[in-house]
């Protein structure tokens, strides 16, 4: 047994290191798209609450481990899960398909839509969620 795997969190890990692996087989860098790609491959297999757990602490995870903590927001991570997971249940297989289809949630600019940039920016949105203060995030189907 490896010392990974006697960390409680290592289950959680390994599923978001195996979503990773999945977009990344596909790309060349992580950007974006991929984000949302790694977002869409998280809602799909593990549901909307689960997917924003995953998601968020495999990014704090990644962040730490690169020795960018700060680059870790709680809000957006969030925000862009719930924004996929409308869309996510869809009929498609495919995450070309996926993206063609909803071409605004590969807009990095979308919580713009939601949020002011000063709320965004403030520090109660970087380490918890914070509704939305200029547009509601549409409800999940």
């Amino acid at each position: 047994m490896t010392e990974q795997s006697n960390h409680p969190a290592s289950g959680a890990a390994a599923q978001f290191d195996a979503l990773m692996a999945q977009v990344m087989a596909v790309a060349d860098r992580f950007g974006h798209r991929q984000h949302v790609h790694l977002t869409w491959l998280a809602v799909r297999e593990h549901g909307t609450s689960a997917a924003i757990t995953l998601i968020s602490d495999g990014i704090r995870r990644t962040a730490r481990y690169a020795g960018a903590p700060q680059k870790y927001h709680a809000t957006i991570s969030e925000a862009w899960v719930r924004l996929v997971a409308l869309h996510a249940t869809d009929d498609t297989d495919d995450f070309d398909a996926f993206a063609q289809h909803y071409p605004a949630l590969l807009d990095k600019r979308l919580l713009a839509r939601h949020y002011r940039s000063t709320t965004l920016a403030s520090s109660a949105a970087r380490q918890r969620w914070v509704e939305p203060d200029l547009v509601a995030l549409p409800p999940a189907a």
